[in-house]
């Protein structure tokens, strides 16, 4: 394999996955805004390919038209222009992931599933696509919010292991020799735990989004005496995803040098749980504020690719002939 198309495909592959992440990022900011039925069909906004930019451009019974959202809802041109650049934004990630596809054709002689996971990656995001169009049709229900949001976790976690596969070589020169024996087995656990939390927080969004409604977006300060015990439950739960990951990152500072791949990701593991919290501490004590939900959420995600991450690594560290693993306490 050509070292510079090695590192054409990664450099494409590592855009592509920072662009979902920040659909991601998007995504949240449309939730938490109450903008998802910014644009009350799909794939046009009002029936229009550029959304209107004032109500004297809708029709007079637009009320009737688009019942659902705005019955009783006059036109908000912010919340209109939030969800159809989200929209710009999914399709730019389309885009990315074709060209990551094209990118990948360079392996079919050398390593095919980096091309089988790519195409894989392009036909989920098609299918992510379609099921955003579903979301709209169901006047955003929340069990299929929920589900584009765990898919896009999943096309995330895809593309990280594509990239990595096509770095294998170097992956498996990193030193894990002196890692504890049942680091890796922590790890597992680590994410278990990661995803157990997302599915909880789910369920706080959902209620969330439900008490949001019954408040019309407005009066957050309130909002928090209607929470339900899920959200006390995620909240405590939080402790056990902090002192887990705070091992491993503690594991992998004592076991490797500081040049090591894994410690740039610990520190970065570490900042991102970090910073879920005090986002989770603001939308508890500080009334919801509306960008703390977003970053809550993407930093959720990014905790999940990191430990994904961290995994993919240590799997290929593990089979380098020469490395002996030394058990440790």
């Amino acid at each position: 394999m050509n070292t510079e198309t090695a590192r054409h495909f990664r450099r494409l592959g590592t855009l592509t996955i920072f662009a979902v992440y920040f659909v991601i990022l998007v995504g949240g900011i449309v939730r938490a805004s109450g903008a998802g039925m910014g644009c009350p069909d799909w794939p046009t906004c009002f029936g229009q390919l550029i959304p209107p930019t004032s109500e004297a451009e809708l029709p007079e019974n637009y009320h009737e038209k688009y019942a659902v959202g705005y019955a009783n809802t006059d036109f908000n041109v912010v919340k209109t222009w939030t969800e159809y650049l989200n929209r710009l934004t999914g399709v730019t990630i389309g885009f990315l992931i074709f060209l990551t596809l094209w990118a990948s054709r360079a392996y079919l002689k050398t390593d095919k599933a980096v091309f089988y996971l790519s195409l894989s990656v392009f036909l989920l995001v098609g299918f992510q696509g379609w099921l955003g169009s579903v979301v709209v049709k169901t006047h955003l229900h929340p069990l299929m919010i929920t589900a584009h949001m765990l898919l896009a976790l999943f096309i995330v976690a895809l593309l990280i292991y594509a990239i990595a596969r096509s770095q294998s070589d170097s992956l498996q020169q990193i030193d894990i020799s002196q890692l504890p024996s049942r680091f890796k087995t922590v790890l597992i656990v680590a994410m278990g735990f990661t995803l157990l939390q997302v599915a909880m927080g789910t369920q706080v969004r959902e209620a969330v989004d439900l008490i949001a409604v019954h408040h019309n977006y407005i009066n957050r300060e309130y909002w928090r005496d209607s929470f339900p015990i899920i959200f006390y439950v995620h909240r405590s739960f939080s402790a056990v995803i902090l002192f887990t990951n705070l091992w491993l990152a503690w594991k992998i500072y004592q076991s490797v040098n500081k040049n090591n791949l894994l410690r740039r990701l610990a520190y970065a593991l570490v900042g991102l749980i970090i910073t879920a919290i005090l986002a989770g501490v603001s939308l508890d004590r500080l009334g919801m504020p509306p960008v703390a939900q977003p970053i809550h959420l993407l930093m959720a995600n990014l905790i999940f690719g990191i430990q994904f991450f961290i995994f993919i690594c240590i799997r290929y560290a593990a089979k380098k002939p020469s490395v002996i693993a030394t058990p440790q306490t």
